[in-house]
This record gives structure tokens, C-alpha cells and sequence, in this order.
């Protein structure tokens, strides 16, 4: 079983994921693309939010076309790249005008800073994760035990 297999060690591990996330981007943001600390937090919180959102409506959307094209939502490697792929397609549909309007840039340079984001939470998402995983090792040996 996963670490994180419990409500309490999810939304601590969620918590942690977001504030941590948002601390680093914000400062990087603020420097790296020319913005405010405060405009960056609040397309920080934004992009986090609606993120969340669509990744539950993405999920279940996605499983419900699983089970009617194929009557079962078991995902091959071949099918986590395209759900991933679309995911972030529409996550960054969603997100670019929004934040190429609030922070009065083209939609190129929006991209490409999402983008750069985008990249940067894939790498912090798996480091995050197994340092998570490392400091809290008594949530896997309770899921062991229950099992």
C-alpha cells in the first residue's frame, strides 16, 4: 500500500505539496519572469486551485469515457500518457488567458513561463513525494499492518 493511504496522510501530504510548491514558485516566478511576488501568488493560488478542480473533473470524465468505449477505467502505460497529455492540455487551455490577461503578457510568454512551471513540478513532484515518503514512513508501515 501507498504511504499516503489514509484521508489525515493525504491532505497532509496534499497541504504540504501546495505550500511548499507556492514557496518556491513564487520567489522563482517573482525573478525569472519579471513579476511581482504579489501577482505571482495569486496566479500561484489560482493555477493551485484550478488544478485541483480540473483534475477532478478531468478524472472523472475520463473514466466514464473508459467505461463506455471500453467497459472497464483499467489505464495501459500507453493509456497514462495520453490521459496525462490531455490533462495538461487542458489545464493549460484553461489556465494560459487568464494569466496572460492578469499579468498584461502575450499569450507566447504565458506559455512559455506555464510551461516552465509546468516542468518544474514535474521534477519538485517526484522529489516531494519520496522525501514525503522517507519523513513520514509510519503511514506505510500502518497501511502494512492493516492489511
Amino acid at each position: 500500500m501507498s504511504a499516503t493511504c489514509t484521508f489525515p496522510d493525504r491532505l497532509r501530504q496534499a497541504v504540504l505539496f501546495e505550500a511548499l510548491g507556492l514557496a518556491i514558485v513564487t520567489p522563482a516566478g517573482t525573478y525569472f519572469f519579471d513579476q511581482s511576488a504579489s501577482h505571482m501568488s495569486i496566479v500561484g493560488i489560482f493555477a493551485s486551485t484550478l488544478a485541483t478542480l480540473w483534475n477532478f473533473v478531468f478524472n472523472l470524465g475520463f473514466d466514464h469515457t473508459m467505461l463506455r468505449l471500453f467497459g472497464q477505467t483499467t489505464k495501459t502505460f500507453a493509456t497514462r500518457i495520453v490521459h496525462a497529455a490531455l490533462f495538461e492540455i487542458g489545464f493549460l487551455v484553461m489556465l494560459i488567458p487568464p494569466v496572460s490577461w492578469y499579468l498584461d503578457m502575450s499569450l507566447w510568454a504565458t506559455f512559455v513561463m506555464d510551461l516552465s512551471i509546468a516542468i518544474f513540478y514535474m521534477v519538485y513532484a517526484f522529489g516531494f513525494n519520496l522525501s514525503y515518503d522517507r519523513i513520514f514512513p509510519g503511514a506505510a508501515k500502518r497501511a502494512d499492518d492493516a492489511a
